[in-house]
């Protein structure tokens, strides 16, 4: 049986993860992401909100700053493959999600600074880990 791992002084731990959502409802989906922004920011107004949640990746990093995921729960079912959820409060339906734990990547994001290289991909699992 493989050793299991022990963490150690100078190990990475890096989490790949992945959330898919589809939106079926656009009017649903931006107001939850309004009120989401207005849960984080209280002092924001209801015009202000409108003002500063007008697309898609407004809304979504609205969600992710409230939530730290694009919906408030976490599904128990996502259902069939091809079957979307119609009546949640968000208009998004949960298409599935998926995490990857990897040990000792051999460059933290931290090592990058500022900048990454263009052809760097930060969700690819490097070889040999």
């Amino acid at each position: 049986m493989d050793e299991l791992p022990a963490p150690m002084t100078g190990m990475t731990i890096s989490v790949r993860m992945r959330q898919d959502v589809v939106v079926v409802d656009p009017k649903r989906f931006v107001a939850s992401a309004r009120a989401a922004y207005r849960e984080t920011f209280p002092e924001i107004t209801e015009e202000r909100a409108a003002e500063d949640i007008r697309d898609v990746y407004d809304a979504v990093w609205a969600l992710l700053d409230r939530f730290g995921r694009l919906t408030a729960d976490t599904p128990t079912s996502t259902g069939l493959p091809g079957q979307r959820i119609l009546d949640r409060p968000d208009g998004l339906s949960p298409a599935g999600e998926r995490r990857h734990i990897v040990l000792n990547d051999p460059q933290p994001l931290q090592d990058y600074g500022c900048f990454m290289p263009e052809e760097y991909d930060p969700f690819a699992i490097p070889p040999g880990v």
